[in-house]
C-alpha cells in the first residue's frame, strides 16, 4: 500500500505541465517568496541607513536618494522576484521574451524616474540660489528639456534591447526634429537668447541700459522678451534675440562717469582773473560729493567768449546723484564768477562805424 501511494505521489510530482513538473513549480514559487522577502528587507535596510545618514548631514542630497528608493514600489519588487523564479522553469521562447521585455521596460522606467528626481533637485537648488523669475523660468525650462532627453534616450535603449532597429527610428526623429525646428525657429532663437542673457548676464533686472535709441530700466527678463521702463514712463518690449545681437550700454555697471563741460566768460576778463577761475574751479569740484577733479583749462578763444574746459570723474552710476552734483558745481561756479566780478559770455556783436570827412 505505501508503495502505491509513493508511486502516485511520484507520478503527480513528475507530471509535466507546460513543460515543467510540479516540483519545479514548487522550487520556482519558493524562489519567488524568498526573493520577495529579501528585496523587502534590503529596501528597509537601505532606507533605514539613508534616514540615519540624512539626520547627521547638513546637505539634503541624501533626501533625494531616499525619495528614489521610495519610488521603487512593491509591483516592481514583485515582478523582479517573479522574473528570478522563472529562471528555474522551462519557458517557451515567446513567454521568455515577453518577460524580459517587461523587465527592460520596468527597469528603464525606474532609471528615468530616478534621473528625473535628480534633475528636479538640481533645478530646485539652482532656482533657490538665484533671484528673479527669469532665473527660475530658465532653469525650469532647462530641467524640462533635460528630462525629455533622458526619457528619449531610455526609450531608445528599451527599443534597442527589444530588437527594434532604432537606426531608422532615430533618422525619422532627426528629420522630424529639423522640421519642427524650422517651424518654430524664431521661438527657439528667443529661447536660446534667453539662456544666453541669463548665463552671460550682460544686464540684470534693475539695470539702466541703452540699445540703439531705446533706453530704460530693466523690469523683467522673460523667456521670449525683455521689458524696459523708459524714462518717459512707457514700457518698451524687446525680443531677446534682438538684445543678444545688439550693442548694449549698461549704465548700472558704470563705476566712474567721466564728465566734460565748458563755460565761457567775456573777453573783458583779465589774465589774472582767468588764472583765479582755474584754481577756483579745481577747489569747487574737489569739494563736491563723489567727484574727483581731473583738469580745468582756459581752452580756446571762441567768437564771443573765452572758453574753459573742465573734466572730472563722478564715482557713482546713479544718474540723479550725478545731476545733483553737477547742479551744485554749476551754482558754485556761478557764485564764484559773481564774486570775482566776471561775466558769463553770450553771443554779442560789436559794430564799429567810421564817419568820413
Amino acid at each position: 500500500m505505501p508503495d502505491i501511494v509513493t508511486d502516485n505521489i511520484n507520478e503527480i510530482t513528475e507530471k509535466i505541465i507546460w513543460g515543467n513538473t510540479l516540483v519545479e513549480y514548487a522550487y520556482a514559487f519558493l524562489v519567488f517568496l524568498v526573493a520577495l522577502v529579501l528585496f523587502k528587507i534590503f529596501r528597509e535596510i537601505i532606507l533605514t541607513k539613508l534616514q540615519r545618514i540624512a539626520e547627521t548631514t547638513k546637505t539634503d542630497i541624501d533626501d533625494v536618494f531616499i525619495k528614489i528608493f521610495r519610488s521603487l514600489r512593491p509591483p516592481f519588487y514583485v515582478f523582479l522576484s517573479f522574473y528570478f523564479s522563472l529562471q528555474f522553469l522551462h519557458l517557451i521562447p515567446v513567454v521568455a521574451k515577453g518577460v524580459i521585455y517587461i523587465l527592460i521596460i520596468l527597469v528603464g522606467y525606474q532609471i528615468s524616474v530616478a534621473f528625473s528626481m535628480l534633475i528636479d533637485y538640481i533645478v530646485s537648488k539652482k532656482t533657490e540660489a538665484e533671484e528673479g523669475p527669469h532665473a527660475q523660468a530658465a532653469f525650469s525650462l532647462l530641467g524640462t528639456i533635460t528630462k525629455v532627453v533622458v526619457w528619449v534616450v531610455i526609450l531608445l535603449f528599451i527599443l534597442s534591447n527589444m530588437g527594434v532597429n532604432i537606426t531608422s527610428f532615430v533618422g525619422a526623429l532627426g528629420i522630424g526634429g529639423i522640421a519642427v525646428a524650422l517651424a518654430i525657429q524664431n521661438i527657439l532663437n528667443d529661447l536660446f537668447s534667453s539662456f544666453a542673457i541669463y548665463f552671460d548676464k550682460p544686464f540684470e533686472v534693475g539695470d539702466f541700459i541703452k540699445i540703439g535709441d531705446q533706453m530704460g530700466v530693466v523690469e523683467s527678463i522673460g523667456i521670449k522678451t525683455t521689458r524696459l521702463r523708459a524714462l518717459q514712463g512707457e514700457e518698451i518690449v524687446l525680443s531677446n534675440q534682438e538684445l543678444t545681437s545688439a550693442r548694449i550700454q549698461n549704465f548700472k555697471k558704470l563705476k566712474e562717469r567721466r564728465v566734460v563741460f565748458n563755460f565761457g566768460v567775456t573777453y573783458q576778463t583779465s589774465n589774472e582773473k582767468l588764472g583765479i577761475i582755474v584754481n577756483e574751479v579745481r577747489n569747487i569740484i574737489s569739494s563736491a560729493d563723489n567727484a574727483r577733479f581731473d583738469r580745468a583749462h582756459f581752452a580756446r578763444f571762441d567768437d564771443s567768449a573765452l572758453i574753459f574746459e573742465v573734466v572730472y570723474y563722478f564715482s557713482s552710476s546713479d544718474y540723479a546723484s550725478y545731476m545733483d552734483t553737477q547742479q551744485t558745481i554749476n551754482l558754485d561756479i556761478k557764485d564764484m564768477l559773481e564774486r570775482e566780478g566776471v561775466e558769463f559770455a553770450y553771443p554779442t556783436r560789436t559794430i564799429y562805424t567810421h564817419k568820413g570827412n
